[in-house]
């Protein structure tokens, strides 16, 4: 693996860690400067700061890899390209509904707690929606698909590949639970991206893909909670039934 490859995975690391200094830190200086405490708040200021200063920090170790995938002759065609990156936000949409059936066949419950974290930080500090929804599919992308799959890729198959990246990727949002949503979501961008060539498309289908979930649930956040509700009662009047 290149050594800028290993300072991009470093920075992220370092990203996901700093909330232990970096949250204390901001509620500290919002206290000295007469705010109450609140710190999901200063959770979610932490949040866009650390996730910028990665990105910026991702994309000069990843400049020279940038030039040389612009100089690649075996990469889909732009229109070609354009094309996948849109049915991209459908297959990824598909596979996350067959894995959260699946999930839920198995009795695991319905729900990200990580998504509700992050609903809950967008309601506080709204910028936080352009982290979620634009700067994390980007970091993730690049790392999750095009370093680590890419990099297993040159030594195993795809289904090897995508299987250990997506386990990565489903350990990296501390959510073992989902991890077969996690591993669908996975294989759906590894496929894009082997498909095309271009990180750049399942980069494409992982912002819109977040961004159309995180609208949906904060606009209709009530609607799917009482949802959620009706579908436990389901469940749970039919293993009376079975009982």
């Amino acid at each position: 693996m290149r050594r800028e490859y290993w300072f991009v995975i470093i920075t992220y690391i370092v990203m996901q860690l700093s909330t232990i200094i970096g949250i204390p830190i901001v509620e500290g200086v919002r206290m000295a400067l007469g705010y109450p405490s609140d710190l999901v708040r200063s959770g979610g200021y932490w949040i866009i700061f650390s996730f910028f200063i990665a990105l910026v920090l991702v994309l000069f170790f990843m400049r020279k890899d940038m030039k040389e995938n612009i100089d690649a002759r075996n990469q889909a065609s732009i229109p070609s390209s354009v094309g996948w990156a849109i049915a991209g936000v459908f297959l990824a949409l598909f596979a996350q509904s067959i894995a959260g059936a699946i999930e839920n066949m198995l009795g695991i419950e319905t729900g990200s707690e990580n998504t509700q974290q992050i609903l809950s930080l967008i309601e506080h500090v709204p910028f936080v929606i352009f982290v979620s929804s634009v700067i994390g599919p980007i970091l993730e992308e690049i790392i999750f698909r095009k370093i680590i799959f890419g990099s297993l890729y040159k030594r195993f198959n795809f289904f090897i590949s995508a299987l250990i990246s997506s386990i990565i990727f489903g350990l990296a949002h501390f959510e073992l639970v989902h991890i077969i949503l996690y591993s669908a979501m996975g294989f759906t961008f590894a496929f894009l991206y082997v498909k095309t060539k271009r990180i750049i498309v399942p980069i494409f289908a992982h912002v819109a893909m977040n961004t159309l979930v995180v609208i949906i649930q904060l606009v209709y956040r009530d609607e799917i909670d009482g949802m959620l509700k009706e579908m436990e009662n389901v469940q749970g009047f039919i293993g009376g039934l079975l009982c």
